[in-house]
């Protein structure tokens, strides 16, 4: 069964010996040869399915434009035969294409997510993952392996090891899963693991300001560089180069000077030798395009919708309270103090981090769309932003325990609303968490993943190419080695014009 392993700062005199250290236990997890379950496996295809249906919905979005241009200078290296970038046939040198396909991935905040004392996308392990594999001629099983790995240890630091309370951004979780998921994939041994786990958190680690305010392009980016420092560090540690050690418990480590200090201490469950990672399947995906805390939100503002019609006048309404979690209330909703929050000129990526606006739009629309919900025409609508200015939000401490609970069937993401009518009339509903959720109305299974995949790709990609795609991640555990390459897709032709990148350094 897991083991729970106490973590914390150690002075530099009392040695504290390797075998001791986070980053050694996290490198012996990722070197077990353990087999993977077909539940586990099954999972890592749906997630496949997900991030690629997300990268091609943002083929043409400017940062993913960018990021591409930036892979498409940097060929393959000398070690392999290189890797696909979504979209494209061109191969570039794996660290660019995890670049450009996490970037891609990211883009639309619309990917799997695992919240516990921090928060994450455990899909991001993906990309990375996947570029090396394709580089060097991985199987299918390999990948199955390596990505089992990336969500294991992403997942065991986001339910132990709070980032946002000290500002820091949660891709620092990224780094160290990613590397260790890319040294399952390569079968390495426990040293290069350890050292390349060390320099994946070491150059991964960043302040939330990405995540705050005026929202900018670099929120994509942000998870890419991660994933790509990942493969640098894999690379660096396959050539003997070694990391600050120990990088978590150091007097001078990241726990000492960027998280809870030198009085710290943290239990980091891991899996024991032998025992399978089953961690992805305690993650979840997205049916809106949003930040996670939102997906509830939206669907029970779509039933409000249905039930009580009148609430989407503004004319109607005195004010619209939305009772939530810490988490909720402080990041995305009104506590974060961001006025950008309730601003119609907002970029998209703060208002997909506006609780306010979300709610507003799927309380009048019924519905959400990743690119129209966020459409400068549509924030702009003068009977949006008047409703738009009547939502608040409030932490309710129910709701925030209920949101860090590690019992599945009671942990919540959402919360309960209160609309006023002018009439004095009050509309209470509430949701515990989004309909797709496991636990939710209407669960993502393979269907729904598919169905995800086909509606985002609809005249982005041809009918022939999603078959062929669908076909090949279905038979993941069967790809031989070299294979990989079929699980990218190529966008139809005129879609992506490479010509039109815009030009930099490289």
């Amino acid at each position: 069964m897991v083991k729970e392993h106490h973590v914390r700062v150690y002075k530099s005199e009392e040695n504290l010996p390797r075998e001791d250290q986070l980053a050694y236990k996290i490198a012996q997890v990722a070197a077990d040869p353990v087999a993977v379950t077909g539940e586990v496996t099954d999972m890592v295809i749906n997630r496949i399915i997900d991030n690629a249906s997300v990268a091609i919905a943002s083929l043409n979005r400017a940062p993913i434009v960018a990021a591409r241009a930036q892979a498409l200078t940097h060929g393959p290296s000398t070690g392999g035969k290189g890797s696909k970038v979504f979209g494209i046939e061109e191969r570039v040198a794996p660290e660019w294409a995890a670049w450009a396909n996490g970037v891609a991935v990211r883009e639309l905040d619309y990917h799997d997510t695992f919240l516990a004392a921090d928060y994450s996308h455990p899909g991001d392990n993906i990309p990375p993952i996947l570029a090396v594999a394709q580089h060097v001629g991985s199987s299918g099983q390999d990948l199955i392996r390596g990505i089992a790995t990336g969500y294991e240890i992403q997942v065991n630091l986001v339910k132990a090891i709070c980032l946002h309370k000290h500002k820091i951004d949660h891709v620092a979780h990224l780094g160290p899963s990613a590397a260790a998921g890319i040294g399952t994939l390569l079968g390495l041994d426990v040293e290069t693991i350890f050292q390349s786990v060390g320099q994946g958190l070491h150059t991964t680690t960043a302040t939330r300001q990405s995540r705050k305010g005026e929202i900018s392009t670099w929120k994509a980016h942000a998870p890419a560089f991660a994933g790509k420092m990942a493969v640098e560090s894999a690379d660096r540690a396959m050539r003997g180069q070694t990391s600050p050690v120990p990088i978590y418990e150091g007097e001078d480590g990241v726990i000492a000077w960027m998280l809870d200090g030198p009085d710290a201490s943290y239990m980091v469950p891991l899996p024991t030798p032998g025992e399978a990672k089953r961690a992805i399947l305690d993650t979840y995906t997205k049916e809106h395009s949003a930040e996670y805390q939102a997906q509830a939100w939206i669907d029970l503002a779509r039933k409000l919708h249905r039930e009580h019609p009148e609430v989407t006048d503004p004319a109607n309404v005195e004010s619209v309270l939305i009772k939530t979690s810490h988490h909720t209330h402080y990041v995305i909703g009104s506590g974060a103090n961001d006025p950008q929050k309730y601003s119609p000129t907002a970029s998209r990526e703060t208002l997909d981090h506006s609780i306010p606006y979300i709610f507003t739009v799927a309380l009048q629309d019924g519905a959400w769309h990743h690119v129209d919900s966020y459409s400068p025409e549509r924030a702009a609508r003068p009977d949006t932003v008047d409703l738009w200015q009547k939502v608040t939000t409030v932490e309710d401490p129910e709701w925030t325990r209920r949101y860090h609970s590690l019992d599945i069937a009671e942990k919540a993401f959402g919360g309960s609303v209160e609309i006023t009518l002018k009439d004095g009339t009050v509309i209470t509903d509430q949701i515990a968490v989004a309909d797709a959720h496991p636990l939710g109305a209407r669960p993502f299974a393979r269907e729904q993943y598919v169905n995800k995949f086909r509606t985002l790709a609809a005249g982005l990609v041809e009918e022939a190419e999603i078959e062929r795609f669908l076909a090949a991640v279905e038979r993941l555990p069967e790809l031989a080695a070299g294979e990989l390459d079929q699980l990218n897709i190529t966008a139809a032709p005129g879609v992506i014009d490479l010509a039109a990148a815009p030009k930099g350094l490289f």
